[in-house]
């Protein structure tokens, strides 16, 4: 089972005791925020929650799974997302 946006939208707003409308909007400028941020090169820390970091990653040779022919992937950036305190004791009950 998983949780999606309009689940999480009416879960906050029943938590928060916002209007779904609010609540959406709320969730909305959070992804603004995380994208914005991650876009400069800025991690974003929720204490205890998570955080969500840019990581560089360097070029590399990789193997064209179909053919087996060599390829070279060209450097860039990922997302490295990291668990906080009270999400791992969460997950670990």
């Amino acid at each position: 089972m998983s949780v999606n946006r309009t689940d999480l939208v009416a879960a906050i707003a029943e938590k928060a005791g916002l209007t779904k409308t609010d609540a959406d909007a709320a969730l909305g400028a959070l992804q603004e925020v995380l994208v914005e941020s991650l876009g400069k090169g800025e991690a974003v820390k929720v204490t205890g929650l998570l955080s969500v970091e840019r990581v560089e990653r360097a070029a590399r040779t990789g193997r064209n799974p179909r053919t087996g022919e060599e390829i070279q992937i060209p450097a860039g950036y990922g997302v490295k997302v990291s668990a906080g305190s009270a999400l791992k004791k969460a997950v670990a009950k």
